[in-house]
């Protein structure tokens, strides 16, 4: 059984059209750094993004087998990430002044949580708030 000290064992994976472009534009907005990249040209085949102790991965959207199973980037929805940030406020400017579309202000929930969601130039929905669940704790 995994133990909550061990890194994380869940990986987010997201295709976008233009992958090239939305690394730079998720470093910028959100604040992830690169950890890998690999790929030919503009077409990405692999990348991880990190985010503190988090990571995603995501690459070039193709017509793959694997492609085929996650279908294109845009509306089919079902499509959501949740960022534990530590100033919500901070996030937030930091999104919007990199073009993020705000689809919910900022809001303060009944279970303490400051959040605000958002999407990507490519129709992803980011949510970032201070509720941070640890696997550790009791809920």
């Amino acid at each position: 059984m995994p133990t909550a000290t061990e890194a994380p064992r869940i990986y987010p994976a997201l295709r976008y059209r233009n992958a090239a472009k939305m690394i730079d534009w998720l470093c910028n907005a959100f604040g992830f750094e690169v950890r890998a990249r690999y790929g030919e040209g503009d077409v990405v085949h692999h990348a991880e993004l990190s985010f503190g102790s988090s990571m995603i991965m995501l690459g070039t959207a193709r017509d793959d087998d694997y492609g085929k199973m996650v279908g294109e980037p845009g509306a089919g929805g079902g499509k959501s990430i949740y960022i534990a940030v530590d100033d919500a406020d901070a996030a937030y400017a930091r999104a919007k002044n990199a073009g993020a579309r705000i689809i919910q202000e900022l809001v303060d929930r009944d279970y303490g949580s400051r959040e605000f969601i958002c999407l990507d130039p490519e129709g992803n929905v980011w949510s970032f708030g201070t509720y941070w669940p640890k696997a550790g704790e009791k809920a």
